[in-house]
């Protein structure tokens, strides 16, 4: 996705602590979320994203720290805060013997909104989800990937300004992904600001805005991808791809600023580069050696990090602490 500009930071977090006894589940974290954006949030299991996400919605109300969504403050101003929500947890729970239909007109009724606007929300939210023709089936009836559609409509029923998923992709097809993904970047553009956990990575890196990382309580980094890319930087690796067999890629570490080289599997070498080095100059370098040497190559790249490089380098780092 290209970058976006927020202006209007919708959702404050500064200095959060959480505590469960002597268990410190979030230790000072603080972010903040632009009106219209889209943050993934990514973690491993137990890192903080849920319980982030419960002191949202007013789940939570004993932490330490400010939190602030539309300009109201948590849980202070719970009845105002409570109009801009809508939350999908992670197990929904819908009475399997109701309709579509019966659960909606529930959920809208529990949301404040007259009879008029819940059949207009519903009518609009089940056009949106691709779920007209289940309107009037029960709950039991709906494969996984509906059931947990109907989940997001219940969410946004209400129109809401900010949208908290946790979770919402975990265990769907990947057609159902791709359907929930277009739905939240159509609601996006509308206005809508949205945080969603996720553990798919690439689900993550297809439709956030920017992306912040959470292990062991600490929020570890914050930003777009390619902002992420960036803090690994200091880490290049330029891949050389040969045409043919030969131990001469072992003459590149003789190449000043070359840290290592690698042969991960025949014909593809990887030269890692210092920390702190130019690698335009080390691949100009390499283009030199390559010449002079007669190595025949098909290609020639400096490698840009994953995403799942990115996570697994700050998860791996909170492991060490």
């Amino acid at each position: 996705m290209s970058p976006r500009n927020f202006r209007n930071q919708f959702v404050v977090l500064r200095e959060v602590t959480k505590k469960y006894g002597g268990l410190t589940a979030l230790k000072k974290i603080s972010f903040e979320i632009g009106e219209g954006e889209i943050f993934g949030y990514i973690g491993p299991n137990g890192a903080g994203k849920t319980t982030t996400m419960k002191i949202l919605v007013g789940l939570l109300t004993d932490f330490e720290g400010e939190v602030y969504i539309g300009g109201f403050q948590v849980p202070k101003q719970k009845s105002e805060v409570h109009k801009l929500l809508g939350y999908l947890p992670q197990s929904v729970g819908f009475q399997e013997w109701r309709t579509v239909d019966h659960a909606l007109k529930t959920f809208g009724k529990l949301s404040g909104l007259t009879e008029t606007e819940i059949e207009k929300r519903i009518t609009e939210v089940l056009d949106l989800l691709a779920l007209s023709e289940v309107r009037h089936k029960k709950i039991a009836q709906l494969s996984g990937g509906m059931t947990q559609k109907v989940g997001l409509g219940q969410a946004i029923l209400h129109n809401p300004k900010l949208l908290i998923l946790d979770e919402p992709l975990n265990g769907l097809d990947p057609l159902s992904r791709y359907q929930f993904k277009e739905v939240l970047l159509k609601l996006s553009k509308g206005g809508t600001t949205i945080l969603f956990s996720s553990h798919i990575l690439s689900d993550v890196q297809d439709v956030a805005d920017r992306i912040g990382i959470i292990n062991r309580g600490q929020i570890k980094q914050v930003g777009t991808l390619n902002e992420l890319k960036e803090h690994l930087a200091e880490q290049r690796t330029v891949e050389v791809l040969l045409t043919y067999a030969t131990d001469k890629w072992r003459e590149f570490q003789n190449i000043k600023h070359v840290k290592s080289v690698e042969q991960p599997s025949v014909g593809r070498i990887l030269v890692n580069i210092e920390k702190g080095s130019d690698p335009d100059d080390v691949m100009n370098d390499l283009a030199q050696l390559i010449v002079k040497q007669k190595i025949r190559i098909r290609g020639i790249n400096l490698l840009s990090p994953s995403l799942d490089d990115i996570y697994q380098k700050y998860v791996q780092e909170g492991e060490s602490i």
